[in-house]
């Protein structure tokens, strides 16, 4: 049996191979910017001047850069990208082929063990090209399965819908926050709900916060009317900048 170190340098060699190519006919070095939806599992390419792609993904796994630590997709509870499952078959084949990184959840790693499991990855389940998002604490390793047709993919009406363009975080879900919340000094945070980032919403929700003193505004005129939003002036964020404002001022 090969053993993991040498299977794993083949297998990238192969990656390098397809990569090259998947760059050279789809040229997303190209564009800018680059956004992904949990929900609909499309990554977006797009510049200033609206040119963009579309591909439908698989995330494999994230690699934590506070933790040092890997996780696996199926692993991954907090995740709501339904084709997690779909990483399963790599661990399956780790469990066949006795390749241990292959079949623990969750263990101490680098940033190259990612690249070693999206080669792999590409051998089962599969894809056309490969790509690491890069977030503060985060690389999440992304297989890319097939490019969707802008035009007329129902997948992408549901991606545009109820989104937003934020010029810090590109296209989100919509938020909205009273005129006070900054990240400047600390408010307070009141929310409609209690949520968390990643939190799939019902159709008729929102994100919704305001600040410690429109609480006060609002119960003195016993909820919100034309007074109390009159104070509030809520506005519009989008989903990252919510959850930015959220930690600012609730921890600080």
């Amino acid at each position: 049996m090969i053993n993991y170190e040498k299977f794993a340098n083949s297998e990238i060699q192969n990656l390098i191979s397809i990569q090259n190519k998947f760059k050279e006919i789809f040229k997303i070095d190209s564009y800018e910017n680059w956004f992904f939806d949990g929900e609909t599992e499309i990554l977006r390419f797009y510049n200033s001047s609206e040119d963009e792609i579309f591909f439908k993904y698989i995330t494999i796994g994230t690699y934590s850069l506070k933790s040092k630590n890997w996780m696996w997709s199926w692993f991954n509870d907090s995740s709501i990208e339904k084709s997690k499952e779909q990483t399963l078959k790599i661990r399956h084949f780790g469990i066949e082929n006795k390749y241990s990184k292959l079949t623990q959840g969750t263990f101490p790693s680098d940033e190259y063990d990612g690249w070693d499991f999206l080669a792999i990855g590409l051998k089962t389940p599969g894809g056309i090209g490969v790509y690491k998002a890069n977030s503060e604490n985060l690389e999440k390793y992304m297989l890319l399965i097939n490019v969707l047709d802008s035009k007329n993919s129902n997948e992408i009406k549901k991606f545009k819908q109820k989104k937003i363009d934020c010029n810090n975080h590109g296209v989100s879900k919509p938020a909205f926050v009273c005129q006070h919340l900054d990240l400047k000094k600390t408010k307070g945070f009141v929310e409609a709900f209690e949520t968390f980032e990643g939190m799939d919403l019902e159709d008729d929700d929102d994100f919704q916060a305001w600040c410690n003193e429109c609480e006060e505004v609002r119960k003195k005129y016993d909820g919100w009317n034309e007074e109390s939003e009159k104070f509030a002036k809520i506005k519009l964020v989008c989903e990252k900048c919510y959850f930015e404002l959220k930690k600012f001022n609730t921890t600080n």
